[in-house]
Order: C-alpha cells, then sequence, then structure tokens
C-alpha cells in the first residue's frame, strides 16, 4: 500500500475534541520540514539545472492533478508579481485545465497521453524544464507528462510523497517527501500537499535569487501592484540609498517603475 494512503495514527476522529484535532494535526505537521530538509540535495540539482537553462530561453513546467497541480498554478502565478519575471517563465498547468482549478474533472488525471500534449501546447524545448508533482507518484497525467518530457531531452523532476513510485522512475531528479500517513486516511491535501509548498517555494525562490532578482533580501524586480507594494518598494529604496524621506522615495519608485531602477538612477546620479 502507497504510505500516502495508508490508515492514520490516530482512531476515532469524530469523537475527539476540536482542541484534541488541532494538536494532532499540528503534531503531524511537525514532521513535514524534517522530511523537506532531506530533499535539499535534489532540490539542489534541480535548482542549478533550471539556473543553467533560463538564460538561453528555458522556462519550467509545474504539472500536476488536483491539489497538487493547483499547488503547482499557485506558485508559479506568484513569480511575476513578486520577481518582476516573465508571466511565462513558471508555467503551471493541471489535469483538466484551468477550469478544474475550482472544480474537480472527473477522469482528467487519468488521461496519460494528455500531460506531453498539454505541454506541447507551448512549443517546449530542450532547454525547458518539466516538474512533475504527484503526492501518489502514480498519477497518469503527470508520468505522461514527465516522460514525454524526458524522452525529448528537457530536464525532468518530480515531486512526490510516495517511495519507488512510478512518476520518481519516470523523472531525472525525484524530490520524494515521505512524510507518512495523512492525519485524515488519505488527505494529501494536508502533510503531502504543505510539503509540496514548501518544496515549491524553494525551487522557485532559490531559482529567482540564483537569477539575480533579489539585491540583498530585498525583491528589487517586484510589480508595484497596489499601494501596500509601493509603501513596501519606497522603503527599501530608503534603506539602499540612505534617503530619509519617504516621499522623495516614493516619487522615485513611481518615476521608474521598480526599486532596481529608482535605486541604480539615484546611486548614478551621485557619482
Amino acid at each position: 500500500m502507497k504510505v500516502t494512503e495508508q490508515s492514520s495514527n490516530y482512531s476515532n476522529l469524530d469523537r475527539m475534541s476540536t482542541r484534541e484535532l488541532l494538536e494532532g494535526i499540528n503534531r503531524e505537521d511537525h514532521h513535514v520540514a524534517d522530511v523537506v530538509a532531506g530533499c535539499i540535495p535534489q532540490v539542489e540539482r534541480l535548482v542549478e539545472g533550471i539556473v543553467g537553462r533560463v538564460p538561453e530561453g528555458g522556462r519550467v513546467f509545474y504539472v500536476g492533478a488536483g491539489t497538487s497541480g493547483r499547488l503547482g498554478i499557485l506558485d508559479a502565478s506568484e513569480i511575476p508579481p513578486t520577481y518582476g519575471a516573465p508571466f511565462d517563465l513558471f508555467i503551471g498547468m493541471m489535469a483538466g485545465g484551468d477550469k478544474a482549478i475550482r472544480k474537480a474533472a472527473e477522469g482528467a488525471e487519468d488521461d496519460k497521453a494528455q500531460g506531453w500534449k498539454d505541454i506541447e501546447a507551448f512549443n517546449p524545448t530542450d532547454k525547458d524544464t518539466v516538474v512533475g508533482i504527484a503526492a501518489s507518484g502514480t498519477t497518469p497525467y503527470v508520468i505522461g507528462a514527465v516522460e514525454g518530457a524526458r524522452s525529448r531531452g528537457l530536464l525532468t523532476a518530480c515531486i512526490t510523497c510516495n517511495p519507488d513510485s512510478p512518476v520518481a522512475a519516470a523523472a531525472e531528479i525525484p524530490i520524494v517527501a515521505v512524510v507518512g500517513p495523512e492525519f485524515v486516511t488519505g488527505s494529501t491535501r494536508m502533510k503531502a500537499g504543505t510539503a509540496q509548498k514548501l518544496l515549491l517555494n524553494m525551487i522557485s525562490t532559490t531559482t529567482m535569487i540564483r537569477l539575480g532578482h533579489v539585491k540583498g533580501n530585498k525583491m528589487v524586480d517586484m510589480q508595484l501592484t497596489n499601494k501596500k507594494l509601493v509603501d513596501r518598494g519606497a522603503r527599501m529604496i530608503m534603506d539602499e540609498t540612505g534617503l530619509t524621506d519617504y516621499d522623495t522615495a516614493r516619487a522615485m519608485l513611481l518615476e521608474h517603475g521598480s526599486v532596481r531602477k529608482a535605486v541604480d538612477a539615484f546611486m548614478a546620479g551621485n557619482r
């Protein structure tokens, strides 16, 4: 039996108090970060591969189904506003298409051929990377995408929570985070989903830092899409330049459109 399908370590959940349920869930969640730490060498290989390919036009495709697909789409969608990267650098896709983000598409994940077909719509090249995300490690849609990509020379990886799974066998870089049975038996939106989210954070964040979208510890290329981010950007400029007047820093930010450009202009004008 798959680890993710094994019976919960807790019995009679329906008889527990609210406090007992919450403490049990939290107790299980504590294991996740330690398991993810053990995956760092594989994540490092993946990030290094991505960083080497992106300057040559490479992109990253996250491919999943259900919770796994939604997590990939979430991570990919946050890269452009956070780091000012192109919208097609990280591409999240899931079985059933965008309509499946909110409403499950029955049977979509069982179509093995569709995984690679969906990637083909983006005219992939061998500079691209495909990361298959499947807690079970057996999702046909994801396996098909990874196998199709690898056979055509793309860099392939997977994120799964079961050992010795088909998707791990298909990927060049298998990232396997075995977090154990779920608090609610088989509910992989819980610990498995948390592990996947942590790993996706690590992959995309480290990639963006390595590609130069962070200076010091600041998101200097973030998009100015709301007042909060304009305020954050103005304060970043103050930190970087030594300016003490907030209004001046804010005006510079709005004039140049990004923290990076505003700081560069300030530095050039004060040489």
